[in-house]
């Protein structure tokens, strides 16, 4: 097993830890749209909300949306291990294939979600936290296999408010950014979709041949 390979195993379960373990202790410590202050900001907070869809909060609203998404997740998965374990039989370096192990230990953090949560959890209510199913005969899961809800806590709503009325279209609309809440899994894909658009875009823009040469002068 060569460094690279070795670096990535790492990041991938760093990556999960942190994701789950934060995970966990919301959805057990918070009532559901629970928010706490980070650092006694108004625009740094925790607050607990669950998506049924993609990333930051957006959802796919239809029947078998739910079903549908867990399946690309767990194909995207697939692919992606493929293909990081070919950029490391390559010999690329761990900078561009850290990008791609970040944005898969994203994808499965948020499918263990969807995967497990609604087995192992019940549900969360504005009244009271979740409570685990495991152990306990008396709590029961609140949806089946591949259909759980993806646990998100981190809103940051630096901008909030309304907009002056000489901005065009949104003048005396109530604006807010960054809107979306989000989690760990999501700030992992986030910055490994941004790191390869700006840092690794070379990567895609040169043949092989050339990758593999510059890899080799770069060591």
């Amino acid at each position: 097993m060569n460094s690279v390979t070795k670096k990535s195993i790492i990041l991938v379960l760093l990556v999960l830890l942190i994701d789950q373990v934060l995970k966990i202790y919301i959805k057990t410590n918070y009532t559901y749209n629970q928010t706490t202050f980070m650092f006694g900001l108004d625009w740094a907070r925790l607050q607990f909300v669950e998506n049924r869809g993609m990333a930051f909060g957006w959802e796919l609203d239809w029947t078998y949306g739910k079903l549908l998404l867990s399946l690309f997740r767990i194909g995207a998965i697939g692919l992606l291990t493929v293909y990081i374990r070919q950029l490391i039989k390559e010999g690329m370096n761990f900078r561009l294939v850290s990008c791609f192990v970040l944005i898969l230990a994203g994808a499965i953090g948020n499918m263990i979600d969807s995967a497990f949560y609604g087995m192992v959890f019940n549900e969360s209510l504005f009244s009271e936290p979740a409570t685990w199913t495991i152990g306990n005969p008396d709590v029961s899961g609140y949806a089946g296999f591949l259909h759980g809800r993806v646990v998100d806590m981190f809103h940051f709503p630096i901008i909030n408010g309304v907009a002056p009325e000489w901005i065009p279209f949104l003048g005396g609309k109530h604006i807010e950014f960054f809107k979306p809440i989000f989690n760990v899994a999501d700030a992992a894909i986030s910055i490994g979709v941004f790191n390869l658009a700006v840092f690794n875009f070379s990567y895609f823009k040169n043949s092989p041949q050339e990758n593999n040469e510059k890899e080799q002068t770069e060591d």
